[in-house]
């Protein structure tokens, strides 16, 4: 049967061609397009960052003001006058004029949509105007001009008409935008003259026009404008083809359509690029486009040309390269929203629909060969996956140049084979792939491949599969050294930042907004006035200490001999590394690179860090067990909780960790952790333990370093001419600890000041002191070691002990 639009919004379409009959399900009469709501969503960013102007920059808002006012004073009051009546005439004559022309082309669902858009707009206005009335503050409102005693609300007038022009979508309409926008412009410049707006107000009346219009073009949806196949056949017709029949031979849930177009003699596969879809998946393209560093040379926004050119320059090269890709016989647009792609037809399968036993060694090593023709020129495909290649003939064909890249730089050519290799291990196993693609490329190529294997790296559907075989990527690794194991490992980054960096900052930011809060109430002048710093100097004595004292746990736990004064410099270069990464992993990452360069295998130095974590996790838990058993009886009154307070803490975590362990990816997700960080341990141990002094050199630094922090912390608060006891600074400080640990900020920051100065104020100090002895204490173990913390890195990585 032949297919219609169905929607008279649209443009009429070509006749059928005669004699050509087109099979393909009836299009949509409307669609919600995702661009319209990311434009919605700018339009809301807009305004956020509209508001804050006034509290962030009076100054700058009122000069502004005060600027425009002069202007308009100085400029002649004729040629205003005359722009106040035509704007007042336009602003109404213009989209009548409009919508009559638009019912006289039988566009009527345009301007329905255009006047859905205004009277939502007047609704808006007349809220906000409500709001700005009743509880809107007086600075906000006075700036942006939403009331103004006297006059008419601004928004009254203007945001429905500027709804209505974006709703009734203007683009390809020279004439009319000019009139429309025009027109809005004049009113807008009477209104500043008259004074009844200002110059942010009327910025707000365009972003709340805008917004409420896509609002309302994605709720009600749009006309469909994407051309039937009787139109692709028409534009096939015109390029020299004589098509009899088009079938669309998609599913619908590609980025892009296709049909099967069959001619006199000879077949076609048509891809058909709509401009609508060029915005599916825009969120997802940009923030791969941000994240990795491999996609720089592309770019995530496009234009239906630029995705165009790009798959047919790619397409071209490929088969000017003796590739096996079907052949490209013609490119064209089809109207102003959509293009198509004609290329001769293949008979086949794709690999994804290909059984088991067909994929032979022939099929795949022939694959391979495929691919470095590709890459002789220079051309990465990007997208191997299953859906990317083709089997016909039992020999590989390769299709699908939509994310290709010409002059592709050596890293995307060794993703490709990343790539590759994955597709293939997830049907055939890794050792088979391996085996087959190092006949190809050789050893050194397969090598490369080793850093490449993330799963940030390979495309989405090769990142859903692995989620059935989580294991293959390791799997893969191993194979490939084991095929070569003079492999060397240079590690790659692929990401600009991971989203737990994205985390860091928001915490980050939570708990600077809290010590910001609590600083706003301390007068730090006067402490520091009377502040005895003779204890100050023994709190950086202690810090100074907590050095040696890591030093001392890491040597203990590690049976060969390590040099004392060159672990302690690895211990203050750590303090610069936590400017980076989270406290909890800093001391096992930098410690592990330590031992590795002193020549431990890898193996063994992972299991002495970890055994060096172990203990020190177990002489914390037990020591807060302890020191809050003590609070609670050892005659501290009102200073601090009792000791039940501990207990019921104690209470609702073991709850907690009961509540987790019942839920099972979560408890596989802990064992998998804790075995990754604690295999080998035991060994490590036991070799430990055969030398008395190395045990008591690990556990003396291990309880060594908590009594540095904890002297520390109170020396800091004695500094300030206040007091605890030992027992209550100690928990606080083991409790901060833990939760600074936990925390994804660089070095706890945030979660440990707030812990600290809670902690503190519990404990019975007043909260300008808590506050003030906290942040001395992280001046001295946090901020002041940087420096010379940089030093030591420098120096350890010129001499290679990092």
């Amino acid at each position: 049967m032949t297919s219609t639009q169905g929607d008279a919004a649209l443009e009429p379409l070509p006749s059928p061609v005669p004699g050509a009959v087109v099979e393909e399900p009836s299009l949509p009469g409307r669609i919600r397009n995702p661009s319209t709501l990311f434009r919605a969503l700018a339009c809301l960013a807009g305004l956020g960052l509209l508001l804050l102007l006034p509290t962030l920059a009076t100054q700058t808002t009122t000069g502004l003001e005060t600027d425009i006012s002069r202007g308009t004073e100085q400029a002649p009051h004729f040629l205003l006058t005359l722009a106040g009546l035509t704007a007042g005439f336009g602003v109404l004559a213009v989209p009548v004029a409009f919508a009559l022309d638009r019912i006289l082309r039988r566009d009527v669902i345009r301007v329905l949509l255009g006047l859905c858009a205004a009277v939502a707009a007047l609704a808006v206005d007349f809220a906000i105007e409500g709001w700005a009335a009743a509880a809107g503050p007086s600075h906000l409102t006075d700036v942006l001009g939403f009331t103004r005693a006297g006059t008419p609300p601004l928004q009254s007038d203007l945001t429905p008409v500027i709804a209505y022009a974006v709703a009734v979508r203007l683009g390809g309409r020279p004439r009319w935008q000019l009139a429309m926008w025009g027109t809005l412009a004049l009113a807008a410049l009477a209104s500043l003259v008259a004074g009844y707006s200002t110059a942010l107000g009327m910025v707000a009346t365009f972003l709340i026009g805008s917004l409420v219009a896509y609002l309302t073009l994605y709720g009600l949806g749009t006309p469909n404008p994407r051309p039937a196949g009787t139109a692709v056949v028409e534009v096939l017709r015109r390029l020299g083809f004589h098509p009899l029949r088009a079938v669309r031979a998609d599913d619908g849930t590609l980025d892009h359509r296709r049909y099967l177009v069959e001619l006199p003699g000879q077949r076609l596969d048509v891809t058909v690029l709509d401009r609508d879809q060029q915005s599916s998946g825009l969120l997802y393209r940009v923030w791969r486009g941000l994240r990795l560093r491999a996609n720089q040379p592309r770019r995530a926004v496009r234009s239906l040309r630029r995705s165009l050119e790009q798959e047919s320059l790619a397409a071209y090269a490929a088969f000017t390269a003796q590739v096996r890709t079907p052949r490209l016989l013609a490119t064209a647009e089809v109207g102003t929203e959509a293009s198509l792609l004609a290329y001769e037809h293949l008979d086949g399968a794709l690999l994804a629909d290909l059984p088991d036993e067909e994929l032979t060694d022939e099929l795949m090593v022939g694959l391979w060969r495929q691919l470095e023709l590709l890459h002789h020129r220079r051309i990465a495909h990007r997208s191997l996956d299953n859906m990317a290649i083709m089997v016909s003939g039992g020999e590989p064909w390769l299709v699908g140049f939509s994310r290709s890249e010409t002059a592709a730089s050596d890293l995307l050519l060794r993703l490709d084979h990343a790539q590759l290799l994955t597709t293939l291990a997830l049907r055939v196993g890794a050792e088979r792939a391996v085996h087959l693609a190092s006949s190809v490329i050789g050893a050194p190529a397969l090598g490369a491949i080793v850093p490449l294997l993330q799963k940030v790296a390979l495309s989405r559907g090769t990142r859903t599969a692995l989620r059935r075989d989580k294991h293959l990527l390791s799997a893969l690794r191993e194979e490939i050294l084991r095929f070569w194991p003079e492999t060397e490992v240079a590690p790659v980054r692929l990401e600009r930042f991971r989203p737990r960096t994205i985390i860091s900052i928001v915490a980050g930011a939570a708990g600077a907004y809290f010590l910001l809060s609590q600083l706003s109430d301390v007068d730090v002048g006067q402490l520091i006035t009377r502040s005895d710093w003779r204890w100050a100097a023994l709190a950086a004595l202690a810090s100074g200490m907590s050095f040696v004292a890591a030093a001392m746990m890491v040597i203990g736990f590690v049976p060969e001999r390590l040099p004392l004064g060159r672990t302690v410099l690895v211990q203050l270069a750590a303090s610069f590394v936590k400017l980076v990464a989270p406290a909890a992993v800093t001391g096992v990452a930098i410690n592990t690179r330590y031992l590795q360069r002193t020549g431990i295998r890898p193996g063994p130095a992972v299991a002495s860090v970890g055994a060096s974590q172990l203990i020190g996790l177990g002489v914390h838990i037990l020591l807060l067990v302890v020191l809050g058993f003590l609070t609670g009886s050892g005659g501290m009154g009102a200073d601090f909780a009792p000791s039940r307070t501990v207990v019921l803490v104690l209470l609702a975590v073991a709850t907690a960790a009961v509540v987790a362990a019942a839920i099972g990816p979560v408890r596989r997700l802990v064992l998998r952790r804790l075995k990754q960080m604690f295999s080998g341990v035991v060994p490590r141990l036991l070799d430990v333990l055969q030398d008395p002094r190395k045990v008591a050199t690990g556990l003396g630094g291990t309880l060594l370093l908590t009594v540095s922090f904890v002297l520390c912390l109170d020396f800091s608060i004695r500094a300030f001419g206040a007091s605890l006891d030992w027992t209550a600074v100690a928990v606080v400080f083991l409790t901060g600890n833990a939760l600074g640990s936990a925390a994804p900020t660089p070095g706890g920051l945030g979660a440990v000041e707030a812990a600290l100065s809670l902690g503190l104020t519990v404990a019975g100090l007043s909260a300008e002191t808590a506050t003030s002895a906290v942040l001395l204490f992280r001046l001295l173990t946090f901020w002041l070691p940087v420096l010379p913390g940089w030093a030591a890195f420098t120096y350890l990585q010129r001499r290679e002990a990092l």
